[in-house]
């Protein structure tokens, strides 16, 4: 779709502008760098890589033996060693096994969402521990279509300061991986948020993210109509409707949670007395 890939210029003005930007919250943070989740794929590779540029970063990998790929680990940890990165692996399976035996009675068969989500907020937990530790803030590796489609773990993956190319979709994500440097088989892999084996971000959410960007971009940025849509993309309107329907109703994980009003509430008896 015309105006989705971005011309060099484009790239690097979206490159200097993330870095920029990095640099401008940890220095109103007045801490000391970032903290970055590698998990060997395109997203936290690419955070790593623009952050590592401007701030000093440390690195944690957070596999889960029961799920994580070892190729994926050794991947992050080649990517750390070629930036100069700092970092650590701190298994979480014996963690994640934790929390659910606190639920005996269930099991990932009857709740498999439920458990799967267990990781991300573990990894977070983890990531702020981190950042107390050593006095950093917590880059999120989430992109534009990840955070549209509510694709990601509220209060997990989502819960970070700062989301470098949380306006980047996936399609310009991979873009600049290539324009950064970031090692093209990582820029291949299927995407996966490794929530259990052979799981993959696509096959989850059933759409290719390449179709699915040009919906979201003629949507989001250029304004276009269902039919529109159709006729630029050839998704079909039940497709475009499922789309819009998840966006909708993810919107409560975009939002900070909302607080009632009672300030309202109590002055208008107060305006009542003093007229």
């Amino acid at each position: 779709m015309k105006g989705l890939l971005l011309s060099k210029d484009e790239l690097v003005k979206c490159e200097n502008a993330i870095e920029e930007s990095i640099v401008g919250v940890v220095e109103m943070s007045k801490l000391n760098g970032a903290i970055v989740a590698l998990s060997g794929g395109i997203d936290s590779s690419l955070v790593a890589t623009l952050a590592s540029r401007v701030v000093d970063v440390y690195g944690l990998l957070l596999p889960d033996p029961a799920t994580s790929d070892p190729q994926d680990m050794q991947d992050a940890l080649d990517l750390a060693k070629s930036l100069g990165i700092d970092c650590e692996i701190i298994e979480i399976g014996k963690i994640v096994k934790a929390v659910y035996a606190a639920r005996p009675k269930l099991g990932p068969k009857k709740c498999r969402l439920a458990y799967a989500n267990v990781k991300p907020r573990v990894r977070m937990v983890m990531n702020y521990f981190a950042s107390n530790l050593d006095g950093r803030i917590v880059l999120g590796t989430g992109n534009k279509t990840e955070l549209l489609m509510g694709y990601f773990t509220k209060y997990g993956d989502g819960g970070v300061d700062m989301l470098p190319i949380g306006d980047l979709y996936k399609t310009r994500v991979r873009q600049m991986a290539r324009h950064v440097g970031v090692p093209e088989h990582i820029i291949k892999k299927p995407p996966s948020a490794g929530l259990w084996k052979g799981q993959t971000d696509e096959a989850e959410m059933g759409i290719d993210y390449e179709t699915l960007d040009k919906v979201l971009y003629g949507v989001f940025d250029l304004g276009l109509s269902c039919g529109e849509i159709q006729e630029e993309t050839g998704v079909g309107e039940a497709t475009f409707t499922r789309i819009m329907e998840r966006v909708r109703d993810n919107e409560h994980k975009r939002n900070m949670p909302p607080i009632v009003d009672i300030g309202a509430v109590l002055e208008a008896p107060k305006l009542k007395r003093a007229l």
